[in-house]
C-alpha cells in the first residue's frame, strides 16, 4: 500500500501505483492523475495530523508565549516559513510589518537563525504596535494553541501546512516554496485557491502582493469566515484511522 500526501502524485508513487494494492490519497483531485487501472484501488484517506493541534487552546498561547500586549479586538496573523524559517517569507513580512501590526497581531516563527534580526526589529516598533508582535525562533508544543488563536495564516504550502489548515478551518495566505520537488508546493497552493479555501501568491511576490492578499482578509471577516469553512470542507480530520483501516484491510486480504 502507498500513500501520497500532496495534491499531485511523486515521481516515486506515480512508479509504484502499478503494483500497489491500494493507493491512499490526501486530495479526492489526485484520483484523475491515475490510471484508470489504478483508479479504481485508490481510496481518499487525507493526510493524518497530530491529534493534539485538534485541542489546542487560544488562550494558552497567549499565556506560554507573552503576548500580553496583543489587542484581542483585532484578528492575529500566525506566520511561519516552517522550522527553519523562509527567508523570502520573512523579508516580506519585514517590509509590511508596521502596516499589518496596525490591523493585526502577529505570531512570526522566524526561525532560530533570524530571532536576533527579528527581536532588533520588533525593539524598534512605535508603542502599541510592539505589543502585538511575536517573533519567535521556533514553535513546538505551543502550536496547537497558536492555531486556535489564529485568525489567519500565512505560511508556505507543503503538505503538512495543508493539512493542518483544512482540519482546523483556517484562511490562509500561501507562497509556494520555489523549485519544490515536481512543484508540489504550487499545486497544493493552487488546489485551495481553486476551492476558495486560500490565496496563493505564485512566482515572485512582492510585499505589495502580500499586503493586498492580507488587506483583502483582514478588512472582511466574513471574507475569512467563509475562506475557513471552504478549508474546513478539504480537511479529513479521520485521516489516520482511514489510513489505520485500510492498512489492516490489506493485510487481512492478503493482496
Amino acid at each position: 500500500m502507498i500513500h501520497e500526501q500532496t495534491v499531485r502524485l511523486g515521481l516515486a508513487n506515480r512508479v509504484l501505483a502499478r503494483l500497489a494494492a491500494r493507493v491512499a490519497l490526501s486530495s479526492a483531485s489526485s484520483l484523475d492523475l491515475l490510471p484508470a487501472s489504478v483508479r479504481r484501488d485508490a481510496v481518499v484517506t487525507g493526510n493524518p495530523v497530530r491529534p493534539e493541534l485538534l485541542s489546542g487552546d487560544a488562550e494558552g498561547a497567549i499565556k506560554s508565549l507573552g503576548l500580553s500586549g496583543f489587542d484581542r479586538s483585532l484578528p492575529t496573523v500566525w506566520v511561519t516559513g516552517g522550522a527553519q524559517g523562509a527567508r523570502q517569507i520573512n523579508l516580506l513580512i519585514a517590509e509590511i510589518l508596521p502596516w499589518l501590526l496596525e490591523r493585526a497581531n502577529v505570531v512570526h516563527q522566524c526561525g532560530e537563525a533570524n530571532i536576533a534580526e527579528f527581536a532588533a526589529l520588533a525593539a524598534a516598533l512605535p508603542a502599541p504596535l510592539a505589543g502585538h508582535y511575536a517573533p519567535v525562533g521556533f514553535v513546538g508544543a505551543e502550536l496547537p494553541d497558536v492555531l486556535a488563536l489564529a485568525d489567519l495564516v500565512i505560511a508556505r504550502s507543503g503538505a503538512g501546512t495543508l493539512s493542518e489548515i483544512t482540519v482546523l478551518g483556517k484562511a490562509a495566505i500561501l507562497i509556494p516554496l520555489p523549485g519544490s520537488a515536481g512543484n508540489e508546493q504550487e499545486h497544493n497552493a493552487r488546489h485551495l485557491h481553486r476551492a476558495e479555501a486560500a490565496i496563493a501568491l505564485s512566482g515572485p511576490v512582492s510585499a505589495r502582493d502580500l499586503r493586498d492578499a492580507a488587506e483583502e482578509l483582514l478588512a472582511d471577516p466574513q471574507r475569512r469566515a467563509n475562506m475557513a469553512a471552504h478549508a474546513r470542507e478539504l480537511g479529513r480530520v479521520d485521516a489516520a484511522e482511514r489510513l489505520g483501516t485500510l492498512v489492516m484491510d490489506v493485510a487481512r486480504s492478503g493482496s
